[in-house]
């Protein structure tokens, strides 16, 4: 799908009511992902963040636990990896983090979560090292960026600001060509974060909890490739540079996917 413009007639045509649950909030006022979070039955929590990772992207996902560990709310916990696909069918209860060379498919970084209702149920991680090895993207700061970006989605946040020439927010969840500044969350992500959890559940989906994901979010996803179609695209960034697509899976449950486009690499492939 080449030009932006006809993504954007496609938005149009998913329906209003998927766009408007699924668009990103408003910049620097609200970016909680449309209310999707973990369900918890305490007030503070350990996500598990599972190292699928080669030895050059180790020491990024370290370092943007160790930024949204400074969360009042959550600890990001890194583990061994289960899902060296990071496939969201062997992932439920963590947040599986990737990288490989994907290959010339247009994206740099994707992040998926698995939702029943509200809830996150499992996230995905996946960094393409087809652009991450080209001089543009191969520094500390652009890995920093979409790491962050990245492992802040399967939060349930949304990003501050969708225009890449916009002056930077300070934040991994800001879109930019200049991530110099924006390479680990700020302030206002954090107190996103308790907004989103501003209250407990009567059940839990993260790692450990009992019935629920073994019963419900397998069965749902069963037989269900990790590269299979995203969905329906229900979201657009200004200029086309990332978008978000919803796979339905039936049984009240959805994978909801934001793909980072590289901006000049790959374009015909943006109708995924």
């Amino acid at each position: 799908m080449p030009l932006p413009t006809r993504r954007a007639a496609i938005l149009l045509a998913a329906g209003a009511f998927s766009a408007a649950l699924l668009l990103p909030a408003t910049a620097a006022a609200n970016h909680t992902w449309r209310g999707f979070h973990w369900a918890r039955t305490t007030s503070t929590f350990v996500v598990q963040v599972g190292d699928n990772l080669g030895n050059g992207w180790k020491s990024y996902l370290t370092a943007a636990a160790t930024e949204w560990t400074r969360s009042t709310v959550l600890d990001a916990q890194v583990v061994g990896g289960s899902s060296s696909r990071c496939d969201l069918a062997q992932s439920t209860g963590t947040i599986q983090v990737c990288n490989s060379q994907y290959g010339a498919t247009g994206w740099l970084g994707i992040a998926s979560i698995s939702i029943s209702g509200k809830h996150i149920v499992a996230s995905t991680v996946k960094l393409n090292d087809t652009y991450f090895n080209q001089s543009t993207y191969n520094t500390t700061a652009w890995k920093n960026l979409v790491m962050c970006q990245e492992v802040g989605h399967g939060f349930g946040l949304a990003h501050q600001d969708e225009r890449f020439t916009n002056a930077n927010l300070d934040t991994c969840m800001d879109y930019t060509d200049r991530p110099a500044s924006n390479q680990a969350p700020n302030a206002h992500d954090y107190d996103q974060l308790v907004k989103i959890y501003n209250h407990v559940d009567t059940t839990s989906t993260l790692q450990g909890s009992t019935g629920f994901i073994a019963n419900a979010v397998q069965g749902w996803l069963a037989g269900k490739p990790a590269e299979a179609a995203w969905g329906a695209l229900v979201a657009v960034s200004s200029a086309g540079r990332a978008s978000t697509y919803v796979r339905e899976l039936g049984g009240g449950a959805r994978v909801v996917t934001h793909v980072l486009w590289v901006p000049d690499g790959g374009d015909h492939h943006h109708g995924h």
